[in-house]
């Protein structure tokens, strides 16, 4: 066996076994499913969608600034849950609320070591930007870039709510020891929030693609599969660093995975720092329009 993919089995092997001593991982969220069961149907209206995203009010006040971004450019503001579903679209909508709910399934209190609105906003920038790249970039989807952006970083709410202690001693790692957060990571767990996020995305289910992106978002050189995806990903993550919008001090030592020069094109590192550039005043709105 290949020595890469034989490590690579390893750390998903000592991933599942750490997790299995946790039993109180949250389930599906019920809200996921509601509106699953809902889009199956032809029938289904806007009001009785609105009526399942509303009985949220977390999910639904985010699904109005995602509305509102200035990536729609609506000229007017978007007030209700109703209209809100009819601008996005009944699919891209169901992306949103399943990459919000699991964001909202790790909600834990704000503390000197994960704040929990820095967390959101580089979430939503990451999901924003991919998106957005996405398009650019000739991806075939901008819904699925949105929802893999936004729940690329699913693994560090899951350290910080069920592996608190070691949560504390990554962050003490990194101050002492001026080490970054991923090698904090794999020092205390033997393992990174991109192991742990993909293993509860495969706990839920969710598709193959979304799986990948999680658990090769920093490094999309490895991924076997759905590289295209992991690469814009890493890209907006990397852009979010790199304009200081929605950056999260988790990737305060950022390293840019240079395979990403030949799936996109560039010719080299100045191409791409002026393609990324160039999205800086639409990104610098866009946070400045969610931190409000």
């Amino acid at each position: 066996m290949d020595i890469e993919l034989f490590n690579r089995q390893e750390k998903r092997e000592k991933t599942e076994l750490v997790l299995s001593n946790v039993y109180n991982l949250p389930a599906i969220p019920t809200i996921m499913m509601e509106i699953s069961r809902l889009l199956e149907k032809p029938s289904t209206t806007t009001a009785e969608l609105a009526k399942v995203i509303g009985r949220d009010q977390g999910i639904a006040s985010k699904v109005l600034s995602i509305a509102n971004s200035p990536l729609y450019g609506l000229p007017r503001k978007v007030s209700t849950i109703d209209f809100a579903i009819l601008i996005i679209g009944y699919q891209d909508i169901k992306n949103i609320v399943t990459a919000l709910s699991m964001v909202e399934s790790f909600k834990n209190k704000t503390d000197k070591n994960l704040n929990q609105k820095d967390f959101w906003l580089h979430s939503i920038m990451t999901g924003l930007a991919s998106k957005k790249m996405a398009e650019d970039l000739g991806y075939r989807s901008g819904s699925e870039a949105f929802v893999a952006g936004l729940i690329h970083d699913l693994g560090i709410p899951v350290i910080h709510k069920y592996f608190h202690t070691n949560f504390i001693v990554i962050c003490e790692k990194v101050t002492t020891n001026k080490i970054s957060y991923m090698e904090a990571e794999f020092d205390t767990l033997g393992l990174s929030h991109q192991e742990i996020g993909r293993f509860l995305a495969s706990k839920w289910n969710l598709p193959l693609a979304l799986c990948d992106t999680i658990l090769n978002h920093h490094t999309p050189s490895l991924a076997q599969e759905n590289r295209t995806l992991t690469s814009l990903v890493h890209l907006a993550d990397y852009a979010t660093h790199k304009l200081n919008v929605g950056h999260f001090y988790w990737d305060d030592e950022y390293t840019l995975d240079s395979s990403i020069l030949e799936t996109f094109k560039f010719n080299d590192m100045a191409q791409l720092d002026k393609f990324i550039q160039g999205y800086k005043d639409i990104f610098v709105q866009e946070a400045n329009t969610l931190r409000i």
